[in-house]
């Protein structure tokens, strides 16, 4: 083995000395690498897990002592991590140690809520530090790399992947990517307690046609640029330092295979300096896309474009050297990928110290560690969504007082694995909480009975006696309906994303019983129920939460939590609204309920059910004395705002007021109202607060015609209020500066 002095590569400090001393060391490395050793390097393989735990094929043993594979995926533990570095690092001729991956999407062992659910808190500081959070553990398990955040913006509910993004808006889906990515990369990537980033999916993959996931997106590109872009560039600025192509195309061409996409613009434009990772065997299928011939035509293709390594089809280690031979690619095509790959390692310590995330002690004091566990507990209750509370017999259902008799009913009522939601990785469902388990504690004196009702999947109709029975009997009945985690997430598209099965039958027939119910929507989707919600009095959102599921829940039933959470996603009427967001253009014939020939529909309002920045509380607010500093705003002046917010109700509890901005006449068609700003205030019972909130004219820029970024002068209505309905408005005119 060739041995190196690698000392302190003054890695996290952006000094421009510190980045040439590390750019030499890097080099210094390269020159010594064989054609097969670079090409290693750009090879990214998994390991496995049966029910013995960790296995790895022996053909990848292999390759990892060749020198032809430097990373691997799905491999954790601190013992069994260590066994793979040792043979990288003592068995092969350099010694160049793997970088381990895995898909830390919304917690290691301790999970947090799905991603979209933790998006509907409104609170960057908690999603940061729930990305820091499941860093450091995933660190302390062997990790040094995540396959998150996945930023890709979506307005379509029967794509399953909306679950792990961030939902419909660009501003907001741009400020959650920037707070996940500085969590997991902390300071400095070289503390051993962070994971390296990876922006994904570049790009547009939240846009399949018909909702249909790894279809084709077709789109304009000043569509892509305003609405599809910002927060990928939001997560990049951030400082990620891997980006992973998605599998769809774009523009005619996949995007493993778009030089616009990987070099022109995420190179070129928006000066990415990191590595780029294909999904899984995303440079094979580029065969099936029709632009690749052959394997090593694929791979061609992908290399240079601007991919730097493979996830797990080994096209790059087995037929590059090949394409060189033939002259296909060059060596400073390969060098440069390379040297990108080496300068993460470099930057995470691992040539300084290839066991440093490697530590038995570390590992046992960190994985669910009580400072993991609370912050499931505290993330999870700002996650869920007040939909509706309404007073039956004069009386609000909400929150619970003190009932005698519980019927805890449903198939999530009891429910561990299905509460980790998809993506869960190595998370421990034995670890979890249900609702019914919440219940049990926060309601200690109550008399709590359980039936799970019926399934998720059949049409059995056994369990429908007893539940209405117990209904019957109970002062009131916690519902849990929803999807399982695997009908949500990757490859789970639904043509209709309504309520699996015959729940909604089963609650309706238990709103039947005269009993008040509580309905929890369980699910990764915004799912579409209009007759339950015609009929249902109290319904909340409640996602898939994580660990802690079920104490989150009772909190929030027993008053203890005063629920906060605003949708990120608008909720259809049907699936045929599909997709319906609430920045939507007003077409030149905009709906006029007294004008048949505009644009709406026959049979369903175009509005959705509920909208974007909605969610009740058990308090209440108002927003008054919407006042603007002035009325005329020049071009390099800082228009100030300002709204009173009360709480007028008898409850403590948080509001998130919205700011949204609509430029009335443009030289391209401009939406309804935007996202420009919001405040996450808690208020007292009878507190009142006055919010100040300033615009520039960078909030007003928006992609013109010919795709520059631009501010045109004219006039614009803005709005403030709790939601994207719901709205307090007035107007000024942005004017040329004299």
């Amino acid at each position: 083995m060739v041995q190196f002095l690698f000392n302190g590569c003054g890695t996290g400090t952006g000094d421009l000395v510190a980045d040439i001393y590390l750019n030499r060391k890097v080099d210094s490395v390269l020159s010594l690498m064989t054609t097969e050793e670079k090409l290693g390097q750009m090879n990214l393989l998994t390991s496995d897990w049966d029910v013995t735990g960790p296995t790895m094929r022996d053909t990848y043993m292999e390759d990892i002592r060749a020198g032809r594979c430097g990373n691997i995926f799905n491999a954790h533990t601190v013992d069994y991590n260590r066994k793979l570095q040792q043979i990288a690092v003592e068995e092969t001729r350099l010694g160049i140690p793997l970088l381990f991956g895995y898909d830390v999407i919304h917690g290691h062992k301790t999970i947090f809520p799905i991603p979209l659910a933790e998006a509907c808190s409104w609170n960057l500081e908690l999603m940061e530090r729930s990305a820091m959070l499941a860093a450091r553990e995933a660190a302390a398990s062997g990790l040094h790399w995540t396959f998150a955040p996945m930023v890709d913006l979506s307005r379509d509910p029967r794509w399953g992947r909306v679950s792990e993004g961030n939902g419909e808006d660009p501003l907001l889906g741009g400020l959650i990517a920037e707070a996940r990515v500085k969590g997991f990369q902390g300071e400095d990537l070289s503390d051993p307690f962070t994971l390296a980033a990876c922006v994904k999916h570049f790009a547009a993959y939240g846009a399949p046609q018909a909702g249909r996931d790894y279809h084709t997106v077709d789109m304009s590109e000043l569509h892509f640029r305003e609405y599809y872009l910002p927060p990928y560039r939001k997560g990049i600025e951030a400082g990620a330092v891997s980006v992973m192509a998605s599998f769809n195309d774009l523009f005619g061409i996949p995007a493993t295979a778009s030089s616009y996409l990987l070099t022109d613009l995420l190179r070129n434009e928006m000066h990415f300096t990191g590595f780029v990772v294909s999904d899984y065997s995303g440079i094979e299928q580029l065969q099936d896309h029709g632009v690749a011939a052959d394997r090593q035509h694929a791979g061609e293709l992908a290399l240079l474009a601007g991919v730097d390594m493979d996830m797990q089809s080994a096209i790059f280690a087995e037929t590059l050297a090949r394409s060189l031979e033939e002259g296909k690619i060059r060596m400073q095509d390969i060098d440069a990928a390379v040297r990108r790959i080496l300068r993460i390692k470099f930057r995470l310590g691992l040539f300084d110290d290839p066991y440093r995330y490697l530590n038995e002690e570390r590992e046992a004091e960190v994985i669910f560690s009580e400072e993991l566990m609370e912050h499931a507990l505290v993330s999870a209750r700002e996650s869920v969504v007040l939909l509706k509370n309404e007073p039956v017999n004069g009386k609000k259902i909400l929150p619970l007082s003190s009932p005698g008799r519980i019927a805890v009913i449903g198939p999530l009522a009891d429910n561990q694995l299905d509460m980790l939601g998809s993506w869960h990785a190595a998370g421990d469902h034995t670890k979890v909480v249900t609702l019914l388990e919440g219940i049990r504690k926060r309601f200690s004196g109550a008399e709590i009975r359980y039936s799970e009702g019926c399934d998720f999947y059949s049409e059995d109709r056994s369990g429908f006696g007893r539940a209405i029975s117990l209904a019957r009997n109970s002062d009131v009945v916690v519902l849990a309906i929803g999807e399982t985690q695997d009908q949500s997430g990757e490859a789970a598209s639904r043509s209709i994303p309504d309520i699996p099965g015959i729940q909604e039958e089963l609650a309706l027939e238990l709103i039947q019983t005269g009993t008040p119910v509580v309905v929890m929507i369980m699910a990764e989707r915004p799912l579409i129920f209009p007759r339950l919600n015609e009929s249902a009095s109290a319904i909340f959102y409640a996602w898939h939460l994580g660990t802690r599921a079920g104490d989150a829940l009772a909190d929030i039933l027993s008053g203890a939590y005063n629920p906060s959470g605003k949708l990120v996603m608008s909720i259809p009427r049907n699936a045929g609204q599909i997709p319906v967001y609430y920045n939507t253009k007003s077409t030149g014939r905009p709906a006029d309920p007294n004008n048949r020939f505009t644009s709406k529909y026959l049979d369903v309002p175009n509005e959705p059910l509920y909208p974007f920045g909605f969610g009740l509380s058990y308090t209440d607010f108002s927003c008054r004395e919407f006042q603007l500093q002035d009325t005329l705003m020049g071009m390099n002046d800082t228009l100030h705002l300002s709204v009173s917010v009360k709480n007028t109700g008898a409850y403590d509890g948080h509001e998130t007021v919205q700011l949204y901005v609509r430029d009335l006449v443009g030289s391209v068609t401009r939406p309804v109202k935007e996202l420009k700003d919001f405040q996450k205030i808690f208020l007292a019972a009878g507190e009142e607060r006055t919010l100040h909130f300033t615009l520039t004219t960078d909030d007003l820029k928006f992609i013109g015609k010919n795709l520059e970024y631009m501010t045109e002068p004219g006039d614009f209505r803005v709005f403030v209020g709790p939601d994207s309905e719901r709205l307090l408005e007035a107007t000024f005119t942005l004017v040329k500066n004299n």
